[in-house]
């Protein structure tokens, strides 16, 4: 019997129900804070959020990040601030999706949506510019064509950040405390911290 303990966990598997889905047409729903690839956010009035304090390079683990801050044009300035992010690029090659980088940013200019798949012809293609990550006039993540989008995967995303800012705290469930987004508007608090609201 020793040499057949090894395939309990094997066997076990055979009865039970079959997950497979017809991949890539369809996909399984993602959790509400799955981190994904980054986009960088606008305001409202469509202003970019990012500010250039190069905060969010600095707390990378990976040092995948590669910001420079210019000061902004008095003439037609691109964001509120005095600076705004010149040169933003992300190295995906060596990215971890740690999701540091959105919990240092004082502005909430980058988060993460839950796109994760990504096939690069070349080593360029991983590089991501400030071009390819500011988000469009809707508020919407630009689609690059070697990524597989089929919707929804940009909903939601900055909803990892919101839903642990301030330190996961419940006493601050359903509390608004952040600037509304391009093509979103003021989102609703998030739900889930406190031990009630759990299923």
């Amino acid at each position: 019997m020793g040499r057949l303990s090894g395939f309990r966990v094997t066997l076990a598997q055979v009865f039970k129900p079959k997950v497979t889905e017809h991949y890539p047409k369809e996909k399984r729903p993602k959790p509400e804070r799955f981190h994904g690839r980054h986009v960088l956010n606008r305001y409202e009035d469509g202003m970019e959020k990012c500010i250039g304090c190069e905060l969010c390079a600095g707390v990378c683990p990976a040092k995948c990040i590669y910001v420079r801050g210019a000061d902004n044009p008095p003439d037609a300035p691109v964001s509120p601030g005095e600076r705004y992010g010149f040169v933003y690029e992300i190295n995906y090659l060596r990215c971890i999706h740690c999701d540091l980088c959105v919990e240092a940013c004082p502005t909430e200019a980058i988060t993460e949506s839950k796109l994760f798949e990504f096939s690069f012809t070349n080593r360029e293609d991983a590089i991501y510019t400030r071009d390819e990550l500011l988000v469009d006039d809707e508020g919407r993540a630009r689609r690059q064509p070697w990524e597989l989008w089929h919707g929804g995967e940009d909903d939601r995303t900055s909803a990892w950040m919101r839903a642990t800012a301030p330190s996961g705290s419940a006493e601050f469930e359903g509390r608004v405390s952040w600037s509304g987004e391009l093509g979103f508007g003021v989102r609703l608090g998030e739900k889930g911290q406190s031990e009630e609201s759990s299923p």
